[in-house]
């Protein structure tokens, strides 16, 4: 058991990490592609129609894994960060850095088709709702840390203070997923929980497939953008400089 997790632990460090992501960007990508058809099939073509909301409800399979990710992605972030500002951890900080424009295309396509499904719903694109307003300023952290970490030059400096970024503004997570039980809003409650599930089985399943896609697509872009992370911070290392694609 101790010579599996001391295996494990050596991925820890970039030069053994960037083989083994390069291995699982393809598989991950297939998987993307693969629960993406198969969740629009199911969303937009076996989903019936919703009796109050009629065929404008289909957004939610785009809206509603958009959103989970959006958060997931943070708080994985934060943990990410957090891990390498305790422990100086290079590679945990390469993630964190790769993880945030994801976050935030995530937390930007929550908005967009929220807005988009507020139009006919609410009778308007925006309004100042709790969890439309924490869900902006999620995106606004994204951008905040994104931003920070390029205004450093010095890689530990922006990796320690953009950690101080994320740990902090993990807080605002659970202020969303929270916020329609806490305050008075326009915005519906959960339709999905662990015990039982108001929605029709289809679209549950479609939104449960486009929540998987949405997540391997996450986690192959985030292997993708750590591996370009990796081959600009350790670009002075000798194992960097031998790689056929660096020759080349």
């Amino acid at each position: 058991m101790s010579n599996r997790l001391i295996n494990w632990f050596r991925f820890a460090s970039p030069h053994n990490f960037y083989p083994l992501a390069g291995k699982m960007i393809p598989v991950f990508w297939t998987l993307a592609a693969l629960f993406g058809v198969a969740g629009l099939w199911m969303g937009f073509f076996v989903a019936p129609t919703d009796a109050q909301q009629g065929e404008g409800y289909r957004i939610i399979f785009i809206h509603v894994p958009a959103s989970w990710l959006s958060m997931f992605i943070y708080m994985v972030m934060a943990a990410w960060s957090g891990i390498g500002l305790s422990l100086n951890a290079r590679l945990s900080s390469m993630m964190a850095q790769a993880l945030a424009p994801t976050g935030a295309l995530m937390a930007f396509l929550s908005l967009w088709t929220g807005a988009f499904w507020g139009k006919p719903m609410w009778g308007t694109w925006w309004v100042w709702d709790a969890r439309l307003t924490s869900e902006l300023i999620l995106f606004f952290l994204y951008l905040g840390f994104m931003a920070l970490q390029a205004s450093i030059d010095d890689p530990r400096r922006a990796d320690k203070a953009g950690a101080i970024v994320a740990l902090v503004g993990a807080v605002n997570v659970p202020i969303i997923y929270f916020s329609v039980k806490w305050w008075n809003t326009l915005h519906q409650g959960s339709s999905v929980n662990l015990a039982k599930s108001s929605m029709a089985v289809t679209m549950l399943w479609g939104m449960l497939l486009m929540a998987l896609c949405f997540w391997m697509y996450s986690i192959a872009l985030a292997l993708t953008r750590v591996r370009t992370i990796i081959l600009e911070r350790e670009a002075h290392t000798e194992w960097v400089m031998e790689l056929p694609e660096v020759k080349a």
